[in-house]
């Protein structure tokens, strides 16, 4: 004899609501949300290749008009367009790399030899690099056309010009057309529609295929192409060795120039603060000294005001040059490293300052101490110009490099090219080859990122 099961009592609406609680889709399905990300992703790919595309008869008037130049120059002599035209391929060479770094992910940097100076002799000749000119225009002109024709990134852009519209065009082309394809493949099972060759009419099946195919295959390389199109501007547009070694040694020789500069003005500054302050209370301590040494026997109360008198000022003189050995280099970051040191900064500071620091070692003490005084730099603007109530000073190594991140909630809007504080913090990180990234929208907040390559030594053997 079967045995019955005990029933099993019901459970209101309201409990079993509650029993089971709802998942919400997201977490029932993560992958509900990368599904319309990659179409998303694939559709503005092919937006992409289909303005690359339709530029392509622009660039075949270009190209017209480079060649037609050439053929002026050296069929007829005629050498007035060249640096028209020259320019006019760099502008267009410069558009591709912009859109090579924000659609491909491909960045290119401009590969062109820094535009060389006019030099003038004392009698008021010009020197132009092969031969002198006394107009200042004429040399100019000639100065431009020999940098230009000297510059292997012309004809680098002047191959670009010939070439891009037959293969960027293909690789730009390739994946809408077959998407177009694949589209008037699967509208043949449904429309009589004319065929290249003159039949109207598919098999279904057939004509179903070769559409979806073609209509998946499409979107499918479309990412694909893009980066591939961004990679055959990069193989012509590119920075070659030659243009990069001419802008590395431009850029020493500007950051040379820039530390010297500053050497000179912390020299100065020097010279002026032991002048103004120390020596000046020095030299009044020698004379009351020498006063003390004639009072000493007629006034002996006088003469002990005097001392003590003294005493303030030699006191006064081992403040100052206490605070000035500290502008030059702080004790606490010399004895207890970079960490401590900003922590030690961010008291006297009128914000709250939080630092928070990740480093498992010392830096080398210039690099320590061109960071200390790169974020006293930035918090002095945090207070001066920002109006942030807060800072927050990050500190990182990480693959032989230093980053520090400066965030503040301020009212933003810095602008490098409208003080002298960020250039300042951006001439004393470019001695280390340090980069300065400054993040401000209007309204804040403001994100000051430095980066300078180094090596950390270790807690054990830092000076510490």
């Amino acid at each position: 004899m079967n045995s019955v099961p005990p029933a099993v009592p019901a459970v209101p609406a309201a409990h079993a609501a509650q029993a089971v609680p709802a998942v919400p889709a997201a977490q029932a399905d993560p992958a509900a949300h990368a599904v319309p990300a990659a179409l998303r992703s694939r559709g503005a790919a092919l937006g992409r290749l289909l303005v690359l595309t339709a530029v392509v008869p622009a660039e075949l008037l270009l190209q017209a008009v480079v060649l037609g130049s050439f053929v002026l120059w050296f069929g007829l002599g005629i050498f007035v367009l060249f640096p028209a035209t020259t320019r006019l391929a760099r502008a267009a060479a410069g558009l591709a790399r912009a859109y090579a770094g924000r659609w491909s992910g491909v960045p290119v940097p401009p590969p062109y030899l820094p535009r060389p100076g006019l030099e003038r002799t004392l009698h008021g000749w010009f020197w132009t690099g092969h031969d002198y000119q006394r107009n200042r225009w004429f040399a100019s002109a000639s100065r431009t056309i020999r940098w230009l024709w000297k510059d292997p990134a012309t004809w680098r852009d002047a191959l670009w010009v010939l070439l891009n519209p037959v293969v960027g065009g293909a690789l730009a082309a390739t994946p809408p057309l077959l998407l177009g394809a694949g589209l008037y493949a699967l509208a043949c099972t449904a429309l009589p529609l004319p065929l290249p060759g003159g039949d109207r009419g598919l098999p279904v099946a057939p004509a179903l295929a070769l559409g979806l195919a073609l209509a998946a295959a499409g979107p499918a390389l479309a990412r694909p192409a893009l980066r591939l199109h961004g990679r055959w501007t990069h193989a012509l547009l590119g920075p070659t060795e030659r243009s990069r070694l001419a802008h590395r040694v431009e850029q020493l020789t500007e950051t040379r120039l820039d530390v010297t500069e500053a050497q000179a003005a912390e020299l100065r500054r020097i010279e002026r603060d032991l002048h103004d302050g120390a020596q000046a209370r020095l030299v009044a301590v020698s004379l009351r000294l020498g006063a003390v040494a004639a009072l000493i026997d007629s006034d002996p109360a006088r003469a002990r005001t005097v001392v003590t008198e003294a005493q303030e000022n030699v006191g006064q003189a081992l403040q100052e040059l206490r605070d000035l050995v500290r502008g030059i280099h702080p004790p606490v970051l010399a004895e207890r490293g970079l960490a401590e040191g900003l922590r030690a900064l961010a008291l006297d500071v009128p914000l709250r300052v939080e630092v928070r620091a990740g480093l498992p070692g010392r830096a080398e003490a210039p690099v320590e101490s061109a960071v200390y005084y790169a974020v006293s730099e930035a918090l002095t603007n945090a207070v001066k110009h920002a109006g942030a109530r807060h800072v927050a000073v990050d500190l990182l190594h990480a693959d032989g490099l230093l980053r520090v991140e400066v965030t503040d909630d301020g009212r933003g809007g810095a602008d490098p090219g409208r003080g002298t504080g960020l250039r300042g913090i951006q001439r004393r990180l470019a001695a280390f080859d340090g980069t300065l990234t400054l993040i401000s929208p209007p309204g804040g907040p403001t994100r000051l990122t430095m980066e300078l390559p180094c090596a950390l030594s270790s807690p054990r053997t830092s000076t510490s």
